[in-house]
């Protein structure tokens, strides 16, 4: 129980800053200061989860302390039996609550909030790779749907048989990059191909990378750093879909970073969508360095210069899919195909919590 009291010792510090940070959010001053209020906001939100966990963890402990004064004082029979029956109870409750409570206390990764750029390209595998690109699309799709996220394709290059050599697309909704970062790496699929007349079991790879979108103030770009291109857009087997030059092509000069985008008719939207890209991937150069450092610490991710990293492998044949990275199979591919892959990023979010917890001093 000693433990617990220097548990809510240590929170009484964070109450304190959440009183402060609630003060400071409502004043004009750091109202008109739109980064300093966004950063502020952030913090708002994480002190809040502990403030209400604390206040959760207080509350039971005066319950534990009112239940074990009763079972010194009360000579009723039936009494007693209430309280120790309340107190056993509570005192259940409490290792649940303290881990909680402790992985709160654990810095999230500041990304984690932010909505994210999804890429899928075809590996190894050359027909079947795209088509399986295709599937992996329509399996993220259907997921975010059912999250209630906004999906929305930036570029594609579509695969002569189906499917996609490329497809980039921006995430949008809560928390994306946090529950969408555990995807990152290499899927591969076993199966018969639809061109396999042989019915041999090919195996065939796609690659998926998940960037945590830039904000307009985590970087600035200047002008005299980009050059910009404009094209025809282009559709299935390189034929001219319009004969406006809509479609953006930037090169980030000192870097050598090339984005494009051509889903929208007018270039203006075009080169917007672009901007945002292009200041994504130049944000994400500095946090893959971060990324890389933890990644030979947690199983859980894959760092860049690591991307040829298997993660899962789908097997038609059998019908499972396994997760390398947890020594996870599960035998409902056609469900996981159709979006159903929640199941399979809690494990890895519990996994990863789990090494939080162990690289952590609490």
């Amino acid at each position: 129980m000693s433990q617990a009291h220097d548990l809510l010792e240590k929170l009484e510090g964070i109450r304190l800053r959440f009183e402060e940070v609630s003060e400071q959010i409502t004043n004009p001053e750091v109202i008109a200061d739109t980064k300093r209020y966004v950063k502020l906001n952030k913090e708002y939100k994480d002190l809040q989860k502990v403030v209400e966990a604390r206040h959760e963890f207080k509350n039971t402990l005066d319950n534990i302390d009112s239940a074990r004064q009763m079972l010194k004082e009360e000579s009723d029979a039936e009494m007693r039996e209430m309280a120790k029956m309340e107190l056993d109870e509570l005192e259940d409750k409490l290792p649940e609550m303290e881990e909680n409570i402790k992985l709160l206390l654990i810095p999230a990764d500041p990304q984690d909030a932010k909505n994210a750029v999804l890429e899928i390209r075809a590996g190894t595998g050359g027909d079947e790779a795209s088509i399986f690109a295709g599937d992996l699309y329509r399996m993220y799709t259907k997921y975010c749907q059912e999250k209630g996220w906004r999906i929305e394709v930036t570029n594609s290059n579509e695969g002569t048989s189906g499917g996609f050599k490329e497809i980039v697309m921006n995430v949008t909704g809560e928390g994306v990059y946090g529950i969408l970062k555990y995807e990152s790496g290499v899927h591969r699929v076993q199966r018969v191909p639809q061109t396999e007349t042989q019915g041999r079991v090919h195996t065939s790879a796609a690659t998926v990378a998940v960037l945590p979108e830039a904000e307009e103030f985590d970087i600035e770009l200047r002008t005299e750093d980009i050059r910009k291109d404009t094209y025809c857009s282009s559709g299935p087997g390189g034929q001219s879909v319009n004969t406006t030059y809509s479609a953006i092509r930037l090169t980030h000069i000192p870097s050598g970073i090339v984005v494009t985008c051509q889903d929208q008719k007018s270039q203006l939207k075009n080169l917007d969508k672009a901007m945002a890209e292009l200041r994504t991937r130049l944000y994400n150069l500095e946090y893959q360095k971060y990324l890389d450092e933890i990644s030979s610490q947690r199983k859980t991710m894959v760092s860049s210069g690591d991307r040829s990293a298997k993660i899962r492998t789908y097997n038609y044949p059998q019908g499972r899919v396994t997760d390398h990275r947890i020594n996870l199979t599960l035998y409902n591919l056609p469900a996981i195909m159709d979006g159903e892959i929640q199941q399979i990023i809690d494990k890895l979010i519990v996994e990863e919590n789990a090494e939080r917890l162990k690289a952590s001093e609490l």
